[in-house]
């Protein structure tokens, strides 16, 4: 089963904007998650639409954060995508009529309800300043600090 994997996907290219002095273009973003041009930009878009970025046009142009990484959430982005599905598994609909059908799904619907509030609310707690921060912890005292190419390469 294939998973969808845009929620890690916008929040690593977030991070890498958040380091950058100047704006990013699509196709360095798109180098370093190792991916086309035009998903980046569909991608990008879409965080445009919500206020997240920017983008600038001619030389020099590219992508910028528009928003201070504290004041956006994990689960600000994951609702920006259009709030994916979370799980991968789901209630059997073949018989609805059927009553031990209508029993198993009522428990799981509960199940997932709660899972899925849990989730969403821990998404809600975790911002990109909290993120960024980690990355620099992890970045630790390399002598090129964060540039695409380098970070990628390791």
């Amino acid at each position: 089963m294939r998973r969808d994997t845009r929620l890690s996907g916008v929040l690593h290219v977030l991070l890498h904007m958040a380091e950058q002095k100047e704006p990013v273009t699509s196709e360095a973003l798109a180098k370093a998650m190792d991916t086309n041009a035009v998903v980046i930009r569909r991608m990008m878009s879409g965080l445009r639409d919500h206020g997240f970025v920017r983008s600038e046009k001619g030389h020099g142009g590219g992508w910028c954060l528009v928003r201070d990484l504290a004041k956006i959430s994990l689960r600000d982005i994951y609702e920006a995508l259009g709030r994916p599905s979370l799980f991968a598994i789901g209630n059997r609909a073949q018989s609805p009529k059927c009553l031990v059908e209508q029993a198993v799904n009522a428990a799981l619907d509960q199940a997932f309800d709660d899972a899925e509030a849990l989730l969403l609310s821990r998404l809600g707690n975790v911002t990109l300043a909290m993120l960024s921060a980690d990355f620099q912890k992890r970045l630790g005292d390399r002598r090129n600090r964060h540039r695409l190419e380098i970070v990628h390469a390791s």
